[in-house]
């Protein structure tokens, strides 16, 4: 027992580097592709590089998980290890923006299975009355990458070269590898069962032409274009055909049973809404500060990080409190202060001071931090060993997801309200024609210097105004996510982490 707690720190670290790998690369690429465009050219595929990595990592959370729990976590981590690094090391080769796609999607099938199946290792490994603490930290990690991964990009792009982004992930893998592989010692029961190909095959299908949908819509095609409603009905097709295949399979990839239990269901919807509303401040928020106060684009990056240590801060408290308080009662103030920061924020105007929109991202770092390590936990909980890895992948699966659609929808209600405002704004024709090759859809357009220097005072100020009043009026809309995460969570359960109810079971395991 003794050298297996000497262990710990290994395999947890192991964990921890895996984790920080793959959710970084979700939206590390993110600063450098003007970089890489401009290397390579292929302006009007660039969107392929970031979806390519988001459909085969979604894809494959739910089905990783699932596989570990009949087969195994070990082999399947990992396997998610070494495709992670093979596609890194392809992505820094690429030569053309598809072959750099095609390797993005290799890394995203590591990625998927490295993150379905961490959190549920750790709880597998870490005793009971240390899981809040470990919880806490793992959260706190995966809150920090998501909003870090831009600004590491962009400081690799500037000062190495946009291969390294890639690169980095060699050394760090090789460590997680090693630390996994030999300190690792899985001894939880599995069960072996017939994999279901049918449902697997749906999921798929139907994440594939979801995804493609969002990543393409209003960019490569026009969202009432064939194209675009081709995908949504395929995905609704493919939905309808998942639930009846998965409620006829004798051991479904997604099982619809686990959604009968209260606090699992619950604690899936939060993480979907709270996701959404999370990435809406994420986004809108270095734009603001870039497009109507004029910062630097490293000014933009640099005001997400009270943010950034905001979400750490809960997400560690919330990890620590689950031992004594019911995961409610935690996310109850926490989610509260989600909403008050989204509420604050649809009121910045292009006169808002800094300093007021810095606490306004603090308030929505403490909101969502304590979603990221308690969720985690109240997820899996409720479940055997069995059935952990397809309970843990399930709600990463769902947080994501909220991620994708709130990056999709708020993108398109916020580019409509400001091609809305600039056009009522010079419908009188009194601006100058320096506003002529103005794209009033494209809020990137406007924080481009080199095009803001070809107007006139009076028309910057006027699209610095609808910018900033865009935003605002979006994040109003982003309220409604923030809103039903916090209804959802008075519907929880009064459950709470409770370490003496496992011990023996994690005894018996060990």
């Amino acid at each position: 027992m003794s050298k297996g707690k000497n262990n710990i720190g290994f395999i947890m670290a192991g964990l921890l580097l895996s984790i920080l790998m793959a959710s970084m690369d979700n939206t590390i690429v993110a600063t450098a592709m003007g970089t890489i465009v401009g290397e390579m050219g292929g302006l009007d595929k660039f969107v392929w590089v970031t979806s390519a990595y988001m459909v085969t990592e979604m894809a494959g959370m739910p089905i990783f998980g699932k596989l570990s729990d009949m087969y195994g976590r070990k082999r399947f981590f990992i396997f998610g290890i070494i495709v992670f690094m093979i596609g890194s090391a392809l992505c820094g080769t690429a030569d053309s923006i598809v072959m750099l796609s095609v390797y993005r999607a290799v890394q995203g099938i590591g990625a998927g299975a490295m993150v379905s199946i961490a959190f549920t290792i750790m709880f597998d490994v870490v005793s009971p009355e240390n899981r809040g603490k470990m919880m806490g930290l793992f959260g706190g990690l995966f809150g920090l990458s998501s909003i870090a991964a831009p600004m590491a990009g962009g400081y690799i792009t500037d000062y190495l070269r946009w291969e390294w982004i890639f690169y980095i992930n060699l050394p760090l893998g090789l460590i997680a590898f090693v630390l996994i592989a030999f300190f690792y010692k899985e001894s939880a029961a599995h069960s072996k069962q017939n994999i279901d190909y049918l449902g697997a095959t749906m999921l798929v299908g139907a994440i594939v032409c979801l995804m493609l949908a969002l990543e393409l819509g209003g960019k490569q095609y026009a969202w009432g274009s064939p194209q675009i409603l081709g995908l949504f009905a395929a995905f609704l097709v493919l939905a309808l055909l998942l639930i009846v295949v998965e409620k006829r399979a004798a051991e479904p990839i997604i099982s619809f049973r686990m959604f009968q239990n209260r606090l699992y269901t619950t604690s899936n919807i939060i993480a979907m809404f709270s996701g959404a509303a999370f990435m809406s401040a994420s986004v809108f928020i270095p734009i603001y500060i870039q497009g109507v106060l004029g910062g630097t684009a490293s000014n933009a990056g640099l005001v997400l990080l009270p943010m950034m240590m905001g979400s750490v801060v809960t997400a560690t408290v919330g990890g620590f409190l689950m031992t004594k308080l019911s995961y409610r009662t935690i996310l109850l103030p926490t989610l509260f202060l989600l909403v008050t920061g989204l509420a604050l924020l649809t009121g910045i105007t292009a006169e808002s001071p800094r300093i007021l929109v810095t606490v306004y991202m603090i308030l929505i770092g403490l909101g969502v931090g304590a979603t990221f390590s308690v969720l985690s936990t109240s997820a899996i909980q409720s479940f055997p060993a069995t059935q952990r890895g397809a309970a843990s992948s399930t709600l990463n699966f769902n947080r994501s997801l909220g991620m994708t659609l709130g990056i999709t929808i708020f993108g398109i209600i916020q580019s409509h309200l400001l091609t809305g405002k600039l056009t009522s704004a010079f419908a009188g024709g009194g601006a100058s024609s320096a506003n002529a090759n103005l794209d009033y859809g494209d809020p990137y357009v406007l924080l481009n210097p080199e095009l803001s220097r070809t107007f006139d005072a009076g028309v910057l100020d006027v699209v610095r105004s609808g910018l900033a009043s865009s935003i605002g009026s979006t994040f109003a809309w982003a309220l409604l996510p923030a809103i039903l995460a916090l209804v959802t969570a008075l519907f929880m359960s009064k459950e709470r982490l409770d370490p003496a109810a496992e011990v023996d079971s994690y005894a018996a395991a060990h």
